[in-house]
């Protein structure tokens, strides 16, 4: 079968013939249709992740797909079941083999394109906002990198969920992203003061921030006493340091999250989320923003797209 592998770090991925996986125990085998693309592979590919498997190895962390063969044990699914998965790897090749208990039902309303690019974004804002942040309708929620994979998901959960929402963007066209998905106020990170500007509207209650650096510092200094902040992610490159004596002050608090952490550490988050966020798909009340699908042999241009910042919502890589 096709796979886009790397095969040194830093450098593109690289087009190989590799044996078809088979499903072991406890595993099914999946006739790839579409991989999502995320920040994440990124730093896999630069070696600066949390995981760093063996070279060579298969690119890609989230995958719709057909099951086409079932393991030892496996219950609850079959050959020819539409399924999507977090597989951390292995998700950019025409076939997969994986954990059974990380499937989850595709609806058939929803399209391979909208599955590849759901759960980690959707599942990420999700939980992020609601089982860590708690938040509440009529709380101001300010999200940093608002045009991007997972921003965009949080300004359209947050706007759900009954929350004001600051969209934080690079760019005017951006921010329109952003604000068709339901952002009540828009500020331009290349030109606007962020801090000034969210204080202006009240301040904020919850910060959800993939991007780190001064856009961080920014706005810690614009919360509210008793807000939250999420950092999830440090796009900018930049780890923000946090002065205690200012989380001492305004009693904030700051919440450490990793989504693909629940996986290993508690999985129904992720199973009970996936759910809700399934019903909310079903009846229309949110759509994933793709912009880009490239195909499989395009993986590095689509991955430029991430690299260079120029896409908005999610990229998919078509396989089948």
């Amino acid at each position: 079968m096709r796979a886009m592998q790397v095969t040194e770090l830093g450098q593109p991925l690289v087009l190989r013939d590799i044996p078809r996986p088979t499903a072991g125990p406890g595993q099914v085998q999946v006739k790839v249709h579409t991989c999502g693309l995320n920040f994440g592979d990124l730093l896999i590919i630069k070696g600066t992740y949390q995981e760093k498997p063996a070279r060579p190895f298969t690119l890609g962390m989230e995958l719709c797909g057909t099951v086409t063969e079932v393991g030892a044990g496996v219950q609850g699914l079959a050959v020819g079941q539409r399924v999507a998965a977090y597989c951390g790897f292995d998700a950019l090749a025409e076939y997969a083999a994986i954990p059974a208990n990380i499937c989850v039902p595709v609806p058939d309303v929803m399209t391979d394109a909208h599955a590849a690019a759901f759960l980690i974004a959707y599942g990420t804002s999700h939980v992020a906002l609601d089982y860590k942040a708690h938040l509440r309708a009529g709380e101001r929620l300010l999200v940093l990198g608002a045009s991007g994979g997972v921003g965009l998901t949080a300004v359209e959960l947050g706007k759900l969920m009954g929350a004001e929402v600051i969209a934080v963007a690079r760019g005017d066209a951006k921010l329109k992203v952003a604000q068709t998905m339901g952002a009540d106020h828009l500020i331009n990170s290349e030109t606007d003061d962020i801090r000034n500007i969210v204080k202006g509207l009240g301040g904020a209650d919850v910060v959800y921030d993939p991007i780190g650096g001064d856009q961080f510092k920014a706005a810690m200094r614009a919360c509210n006493p008793e807000a939250r902040l999420i950092p999830l992610g440090f796009a900018s490159g930049e780890v923000p340091q946090i002065p205690a004596n200012h989380l001492l002050v305004k009693n904030l608090t700051v919440i450490g999250f990793y989504w693909g952490g629940y996986t290993r550490v508690n999985p129904r988050v992720l199973t009970d989320s996936f759910k809700v966020l399934t019903e909310w798909y079903v009846q229309g009340k949110i759509k994933p923003h793709v912009s880009n699908v490239l195909p499989l042999e395009q993986a590095n241009a689509a991955l430029d797209l991430l690299r260079n910042r120029t896409a908005t919502g999610k990229v998919v890589v078509s396989v089948a």
